[in-house]
């Protein structure tokens, strides 16, 4: 079976070719978009594998080649870089370590979700970014308040609260005319979020792993459809330090000669789940005598050290999301 390794940009892709036997075929650079690239790959003799890096479409390039492939392996930017750290970075150069790593079965891989989960991380990130566009437009009306020495009343979001904003007497012309366009945009923001969030409500109502996350006090749809959107698959995790790592939220370790050192949690995965799973470890602690006792526990009634009781409570609280995810098991609430 022919071995291919694939170096993917959006205008120009790199093939490289090994036979059976490891040995180097064909290599060529062809300058087109992906739609080109599947129909020169479509030509090459069956059956072969391919190995191709993560990158933004890799949906699209999965599934296109995945008809044409006998095994389809994505491999993880990341961890790639760890492996060939070289001087001498070219598109041919790394079209062939892709296909050298997949004939030698060592490529890091990374997991490929199916196209209705890859859809609801889309939408789980959009409307995430439409929340940072409102806040935004909202910070910028106080700024613009402030500049101008305008008290504002409290609630000023509430419909009351915009109708004075809309009729209040700006200084100036250009003044008045930021104000507008803010408020239009908050608005058709605020429009945007209220469409996307019904869809999402619509999806984490039907999911079985999204009503069991919830029973957790202090998690909502939002958090709970994240963390099983980005999931997916409970049981492709051993355990639950690999589902921590895979949100980067553990520490970094530096282990060597008897001497152990950890810094800062790596941060690596989706920082939208991290983001609300820090959110829903407050309400947590609030909430769940079990959560905060954990929680105190850490922080040993030192205000210096709240910070990493909540990121310490916080990877406790999703190792139980996993535990649940895998047994269906509501919360129970320990003594």
């Amino acid at each position: 079976m022919l071995t291919v390794g694939l170096d993917v940009h959006q205008k120009t892709s790199t093939v490289c070719i090994l036979d059976e036997n490891g040995r180097h075929v064909k290599t060529w650079t062809l300058a087109g978009r992906w739609p080109k690239l599947m129909a020169k790959l479509a030509k090459i003799p069956r059956p072969w594998q391919v190995c191709f890096e993560a990158t933004c479409g890799y949906g699209y390039l999965h599934r296109q080649l995945s008809r044409m492939a006998e095994r389809v392996v994505m491999a993880h930017p990341g961890q790639l870089r760890l492996i060939f750290r070289s001087k001498r970075k070219s598109d041919r150069v790394d079209a062939k370590k892709l296909a050298t790593l997949l004939y030698l079965d060592q490529v890091p891989a990374a997991h490929v979700p199916p196209a209705e989960v890859q859809e609801w991380r889309q939408l789980i990130e959009w409307r995430r970014r439409l929340v940072d566009r409102q806040t935004m437009s909202k910070n910028s009306i106080r700024s613009l308040l402030r500049t101008h020495g305008v008290i504002a009343p409290r609630r000023l979001w509430s419909r009351k609260g915009l109708a004075w904003l809309a009729a209040a007497e700006l200084p100036s012309e250009t003044a008045r005319l930021r104000r507008d366009m803010l408020l239009e945009q908050l608005a058709a923001t605020k429009s945007q979020v209220a469409r996307v969030t019904r869809v999402l409500d619509r999806i984490g109502q039907r999911h079985p792993g999204v009503l069991v996350l919830t029973t957790i006090p202090g998690v909502g749809l939002r958090t709970a459809e994240t963390i099983v959107a980005y999931v997916d698959d409970a049981k492709r995790f051993g355990r639950g330090s690999q589902v921590a790592a895979y949100f980067g939220i553990i520490p970094c370790q530096d282990a060597s000669a008897g001497t152990n050192r950890l810094g800062h949690i790596t941060r690596q995965g989706p920082p939208t789940a991290r983001k609300y799973l820090v959110q829903a470890t407050w309400q947590g602690v609030r909430r769940s005598a079990a959560i905060r006792a954990y929680f105190e526990r850490i922080g040993r009634g030192q205000k210096p050290r709240r910070k990493i009781a909540l990121v310490a409570t916080a990877h406790y609280v999703l190792r139980c999301m996993f535990a649940m995810l895998r047994t269906g098991e509501a919360w129970r609430e320990a003594a």
